[in-house]
């Protein structure tokens, strides 16, 4: 296949432009139609400031009413305060409003946040700093399973669910969001 040479063929032909050629000007070239505009614009200038000239005395100086303004009496001419008289005050002593709330048993489930399983001590430890800068105290527990040796980071127990979303929350501020609630019977 032969290569082809763009840069050495140069470019192509180009048409030469003739240079346009300007009428030569004659004078005023005012056309009568613009004339005409011209002397409207002229009237209508004119007109608007006659009729400008017109309306400025015609402004009525009296008003069609008085206007009257307030001004603050002396104070001598204040009024009395009126006695204030609020019926709740007397009636709402007399009131009790029972409400019918039901005993929350204390149960015995216990609840334990898992916060991290690492495969080395050391990270789990590390973890456990983090969560003892946030006052709270975590415990490693080390598991074994199918697939190896494992430190789990543990807070708890909790005794309510309330505790341990409280403390989940405080862990969250510190950017740690990987803890779990689990019910876990110890």
């Amino acid at each position: 296949m032969a290569q082809r040479d763009y840069v050495s063929r140069g470019r192509a032909p180009q048409k030469k432009q003739q240079p346009k050629r300007r009428k030569p000007a004659k004078g005023n070239p005012i056309t009568p139609y613009a004339r005409v505009k011209l002397a409207i614009v002229i009237l209508l200038l004119i007109g608007f400031a006659v009729f400008l000239w017109s309306i400025k005395d015609a402004a009525d100086t009296q008003p069609d009413a008085p206007v009257t303004r307030s001004v603050a009496p002396a104070e001598d001419e204040l009024p009395e305060l009126p006695e204030e008289e609020w019926e709740y005050i007397k009636t709402l002593p007399g009131y009790e409003v029972e409400v019918d709330v039901a005993e929350q048993e204390k149960s015995d489930k216990r609840y334990l946040m898992q916060c991290a399983s690492f495969r080395t001590r050391a990270q789990a430890e590390e973890m456990k700093a983090k969560i003892a800068f946030q006052g709270l105290e975590a415990q490693i527990r080390p598991s074994s399973g199918s697939n190896g040796d494992w430190f789990r980071v543990i807070l708890g127990p909790f005794d309510a669910k309330r505790d341990a979303e409280r403390a989940k929350h405080s862990l969250r501020k510190v950017n740690i969001s990987t803890c779990q609630i689990w019910y876990w019977n110890l």
